[in-house]
């Protein structure tokens, strides 16, 4: 039985399927399951012969999707990182290419909401940050073991955190005495350092994204993952990316802007138009959630998604 504290405001979930172009007897990939918004309408569209692989790293998700989608012959559920979704099409045996593949790379509001998963500052909970808890070093193990210039390094690449020497710092000096453990001790002890406080945000906002970022190798997924696409897409398919923080959408960005600009080739050198095709065309601009939304789920305000098809 799916619990009912599985709930989740699924962002730009019109949108985003809207985007994908969803052909009945299509095979499509929802990278990032979730709790399942985006692939239950991506059902709604497919036909009989349609496929949908649906990916996570989180165990709780994926048990949730077998639990949802049971029976359903169409979907094929895989426990792992969308890097890896071509395993993921091996495992469902899948061959030929696909006509669509949907990233939406925001933490879920049950992992934020569970203060077991220890992904936020507001609740107390072990200090975990894992997405995937049946492997890898959690936040706490990382942040008890590491060297402060690695730690300092990390807040500020991936948090752009201004206080990260002075909080990699106090973080070490505090360990020696007693090993981090819980968000709210994490939390406090970087409120401590930072006394300059930007407005209407959490002195901790930064640093736990930083962290988070770390121990999941976001960033690292998301550059792999994308790289990968354009040998799985057909003509005509669509990568559809719902990107929540600059540096993944820089990444994503960038992406979307080398694999649409033709080569640079030398000047008068013969060669014909159709070979100096990009192997994918942007579609339209960045879209981001409407102010309804956004007042609906203000988890929604930082969302922005780019689409891509794959031309040839």
């Amino acid at each position: 039985m799916i619990d009912p504290q599985w709930k989740h405001d699924t962002v730009l979930l019109q949108a985003a399927v809207s985007a994908l172009n969803v052909q009945s007897a299509g095979i499509y990939i929802d990278g990032t399951y979730g709790r399942g918004g985006h692939s239950a309408l991506i059902l709604e569209y497919l036909g009989v012969n349609g496929r949908l692989i649906v990916i996570d790293k989180d165990p709780v998700a994926i048990e949730h999707a077998r639990q949802r989608h049971a029976g359903d012959p169409r979907v094929h559920v895989w426990h792992g990182s969308f890097r890896d979704f071509p395993e993921a099409l091996v495992d469902a045996g899948i061959t030929g290419n696909i006509q669509g593949i949907l990233l939406d790379l925001g933490v879920s509001s049950p992992q934020l909401d569970d203060a077991g998963r220890g992904f936020s500052f507001m609740r107390e909970g072990q200090l975990d940050m894992r997405m995937d808890t049946s492997r890898g070093e959690s936040a706490a193990q990382w942040l008890n073991r590491a060297d402060e210039p690695d730690i300092a390094d990390v807040l500020w690449r991936y948090g752009e955190e201004r206080f990260s020497r002075q909080i990699a710092k106090e973080i070490v000096r505090t360990r020696v005495q007693s090993p981090l453990e819980t968000t709210t001790q994490l939390a406090e002890l970087i409120a401590s350092v930072i006394r300059k406080r930007e407005p209407g945000k959490n002195p901790a906002t930064r640093s736990f994204q930083a962290i988070r970022i770390k121990v999941n190798q976001e960033l690292d997924d998301v550059e792999a993952c994308l790289q990968q696409t354009l040998e799985s897409l057909a003509p005509g398919g669509r990568l559809v990316v719902i990107s929540f923080h600059s540096l993944e959408d820089r990444i994503v960005k960038h992406f979307f802007r080398d694999v649409s600009s033709p080569p640079r080739l030398p000047k008068g050198l013969p060669v014909m138009p159709e070979f100096i095709q990009p192997p994918m065309r942007t579609i339209g601009k960045a879209i981001r959630a409407s102010a309804s939304e956004v007042q609906d789920n203000v988890r929604a305000r930082s969302a922005i998604m780019r689409i891509g098809e794959r031309t040839a």
